[in-house]
């Protein structure tokens, strides 16, 4: 079973909370995971942001997510499920820190609700904590975007 716990600096509402863990889940079963997996997902502001940001990517500037995978990767890039990964009988898969004001900003520009965004992010996190990127890399950023509207989709979370 699929654990995430939520870290609510800033609470989006149990509605974002609720469609953060489904993307969770649906992220993983269509990658194909079969193991119990525990994820971390906080809430921040832009203060914290920036300084995750800066610390950790060098970058002194806010942004929507970040994503810190806990996994080992093999050569191919798949993520390894050894047993040094697991804690309670869960693989450790990462943190992803989101920044709800930004994520509110997006969503109004975009033209979508802050549902859709939260949930469009955590997507893209969690298929980095999986091992994909997209930096620099047009083909990855291909099959990114493919795979996440695939998974908001199959949830419904759509657009509108």
């Amino acid at each position: 079973m699929t654990e995430v716990i939520i870290d609510t600096e800033i609470s989006p509402g149990a509605e974002i909370e609720k469609a953060v863990r489904a993307v969770c889940e649906k992220t993983l079963e269509s990658e194909g995971v079969d193991v119990p997996c525990q994820i971390s997902v906080s809430f921040v502001g832009e203060e914290d942001i920036k300084t995750l940001n800066r610390d950790h990517r060098g970058r002194d500037a806010v942004t929507d997510v970040l994503s810190f995978p806990l996994l080992e990767f093999d050569e191919n890039g798949e993520a390894v499920f050894d047993e040094y990964d697991y804690e309670d009988g869960a693989a450790l898969l990462g943190d992803i820190v989101i920044c709800l004001p930004r994520a509110k900003q997006q969503a109004e520009e975009y033209g979508h609700s802050l549902l859709r965004e939260v949930s469009f992010l955590t997507a893209h996190s969690m298929l980095h904590l999986l091992g994909y990127d997209h930096v620099d890399d047009e083909e990855g950023e291909r099959i990114m975007n493919e795979k996440q509207e695939k998974i908001l989709n199959d949830l419904g979370i759509t657009r509108d």
